[in-house]
């Protein structure tokens, strides 16, 4: 009866270790996931130790014995043995999926199109460039939560930030969280109540309210985490970063993208599968990645994607040749950003030589929906050398510069900048030509930005394209009209027989104010967005 008490015992203890184990640290069952590995491994060990408890003693020479006669010996032996086996698997497995071995495979990864700057990057419309980075929209997400007096005792803002499309906007959206596990006590049965969305080119910032709250969550315990919900829904799928999205009603849902290995056991990591969960009602949908809605933009993290272009310009001509000769091996800078295009959220990070020198060759645009990649030849100013020229323009006032966004500006490859005070605040904006990046503009707003760096264009005869150069146009006033803008007083102009719209900034040309409706006025003027920025005035 003893012995089989303590096989009962040893049994039970066991399924109740593996059982915890399990619902805490939530490893997939598939052969790819190093973590089913180590689960089995350590559920292995466990065992061992629970049948081997009683029968272990040490003799008196202070040697460690088994009393389990030869069969018990046997089958100790044998434990051991597929303890081993894991072990060498784990180890085996992970040399022979490396880029060691599969230099070849890993660099056929990634699909890269070399492609015309000017072709596919549109000239610059500021309705639709982030100029937040993360770090101002979780100033701006804090500031907005602070004053929403009902929330903000109970919850705060998630971290995650996810920069996303929405309505042809480029916005960064985040739940709210649980201020702490006892507010998620009182709270849990009514769920979270809202997310904020913050307008990255207006830095208008929302705290969008529910009418159903968000009962699926990274700050949620037991069935109702994410984590442990996709789980238990889909034992098998190995997951990579999810994010957190809206859909085109603003319904929120968790993007989960599901690993796929192409390379041996443990590598050639892409993504394979997508599974999209209502952070309202909880419910799932698997689908391949060519299935994915069109509205979701995360289906690639950024980081992998970097990766992938690391292993595609190294690679090839082999492993050894990146670690040692490195011929014609190139690397992304340290950094990237993002850019709404085509309705989808692209990836841009510059690519450089591997020796570490201050140029880019190119750049590369890719695609975080379908993992489709641009790259762009250009030589220039490598991001970090561009931030370094905009902060020395202003190195007086100490401001710090965010990390370049590309933008087409009369056809030159330009990096766009915001510049922050000590408190993460914007202050200022900057552009810098990529190719010859002693060219700063800078500006308290982004009109006045870009129109220095048009002027400074003009002085060094760069550019292409008619709104590289000032364009005249004659006629009678029809109507005008003034308005203030960032506490600067604007003119605004339209001309007999026109509807175009010619804006004047009156700190640049006071004489406008001697005009009115009826005269004859010939405008010296850029082309812009929704205006024709005026550079001079004459009768």
């Amino acid at each position: 009866m003893k012995k089989v008490f303590w096989k009962l015992l040893a049994a039970v203890l066991g399924l109740g270790a593996a059982f915890l184990y399990y619902y805490v640290t939530i490893p997939a069952f598939n052969i790819h996931s190093t973590g089913t590995w180590t689960f089995l491994a350590a559920g292995w060990v466990v065992l061992l130790g629970l049948l081997s408890f009683k029968k272990l003693r040490f003799t008196k020479q202070g040697k460690l014995e088994y009393e389990g006669g030869k069969k018990g010996v046997l089958l100790m032996k044998l434990g051991l043995g597929v303890l081993l086996l894991m072990l060498v698997i784990l180890a085996a497995g992970g040399l022979l999926s490396s880029p060691v071995v599969n230099a070849d495979a890993y660099q056929r990864l990634l699909t890269v199109e070399e492609r015309e700057f000017t072709e596919d990057i549109k000239p610059a419309d500021y309705n639709q460039i982030p100029l937040l980075d993360k770090a101002s929209a979780e100033l701006l997400g804090n500031r907005k939560m602070g004053s929403m007096v009902e929330y903000v005792s109970q919850f705060e803002v998630s971290n995650l930030y996810s920069q996303i499309n929405y309505q042809g906007k480029p916005v960064r959206v985040t739940p709210l969280v649980y201020a702490s596990p006892v507010k998620w006590l009182t709270n849990h049965g009514d769920g979270i109540p809202a997310y904020i969305m913050i307008d990255m080119a207006t830095q208008e910032t929302e705290c969008v309210k529910l009418e159903k709250p968000i009962r699926y969550s990274q700050s949620e315990y037991f069935g109702r985490n994410i984590y442990r919900h996709l789980r238990f829904r889909y034992p098998t799928y190995i997951f990579d970063q999810i994010s957190f999205e809206i859909d085109d009603e603003g319904t929120p849902y968790w993007i989960c993208p599901v690993k796929e290995f192409q390379i041996g056991l443990f590598g050639g990591q892409t993504i394979g599968k997508v599974v999209l969960c209502n952070a309202v009602t909880g419910e799932c949908s698997s689908m391949d990645v060519e299935d994915v809605p069109k509205w979701v933009d995360r289906v690639y993290p950024a980081d992998l994607l970097v990766e992938l272009y690391d292993y595609y310009g190294s690679l090839k001509h082999g492993f050894f040749n990146s670690v040692l000769g490195q011929r014609d091996c190139l690397r992304t800078t340290d950094g990237f950003n993002y850019i709404a295009m085509d309705d989808d959220v692209w990836v841009y990070t510059g690519v450089t030589s591997v020796s570490g020198d201050e140029s880019n060759v190119g750049f590369v645009l890719m695609n975080q929906r379908t993992m489709e990649t641009r790259y762009y030849s250009c030589a220039g100013a490598e991001e970090y050398s561009a931030m370094s020229s905009a902060e020395g323009q202003v190195q007086n006032l100490g401001y710090q510069a965010t990390f370049p966004l590309l933008l087409n500006i009369s056809g030159e490859p330009t990096y766009f900048l915001a510049l922050k005070d000590a408190a993460g605040l914007v202050k200022k904006y900057a552009m810098v030509n990529i190719q010859r990046y002693q060219i700063v503009a800078i500006g308290d707003t982004v009109g006045e930005c870009e129109k220095a760096y048009r002027a400074l264009m003009r002085t060094n005869n760069i550019g292409s394209g008619e709104d590289a150069a000032a364009q005249k146009q004659s006629g009678t006033i029809s109507r005008m009209a003034q308005g203030v803008i960032d506490g600067n007083t604007h003119y605004y102009v339209i001309l007999n027989g026109s509807d175009v719209i010619y804006d004047v900034l009156l700190a640049d040309f006071i004489e406008i104010v001697r005009y009115k409706e009826g005269d004859r006025i010939t405008l010296e003027y850029l082309e812009g967005q929704e205006t024709r920025q005026v550079v001079g005035v004459g009768d």
